[in-house]
């Protein structure tokens, strides 16, 4: 189910999403596509207005979605709901390409790097697991990008 997974431009911040069913953790790219930052964590109840704010206030060239497959490579019921909201996605913005990336491990090597004591850092938590998503893509680019020269 991983396709399209290029970026179509080749310049602009990416942003990348963790989409849970109680919080949707949001990660940005710098302009030169070098580091993923955490952003914000945000209620899944507002997704949908936060990721309009996104695309009006950041711009990213494109919306990197976690794709939760299991660790046997198999599709659960997580991961039908994110290709269902995938498609709401692009449907609701078309303007704006979004790319499901594998995002197994992300939650834990964001607790690893961040353990959570307090109900804020379990917040921010699931903008550190975006980021970590959004690094993963990163680095797939530039493994692209070394491939083709």
């Amino acid at each position: 189910m991983l396709t399209n997974r290029l970026v179509r431009t080749s310049t602009g911040k990416l942003a990348a999403l963790d989409l849970g069913d109680q919080w949707v953790g949001i990660a940005l790219s710098d302009s030169t596509r070098t580091l993923a930052k955490p952003f914000k964590t945000v209620p899944f109840a507002d997704h949908s207005s936060a990721i309009a704010a996104l695309i009006a206030q950041q711009e990213p060239a494109a919306i990197i979605i976690g794709y939760p497959k299991t660790m046997r490579g198999t599709e659960s019921e997580q991961t039908k709901k994110i290709l269902a909201l995938h498609a709401e996605l692009e449907a609701r913005f078309s303007e704006t390409q979004f790319i499901l990336w594998d995002e197994r491990l992300s939650s834990k090597r964001a607790q690893t790097a961040s353990p959570a004591r307090t109900k804020e850092e379990k917040l921010k938590s699931h903008a550190i697991a975006a980021a970590f998503i959004l690094d993963s893509y990163l680095g797939f680019l530039k493994m692209q990008q070394f491939l083709s020269e």
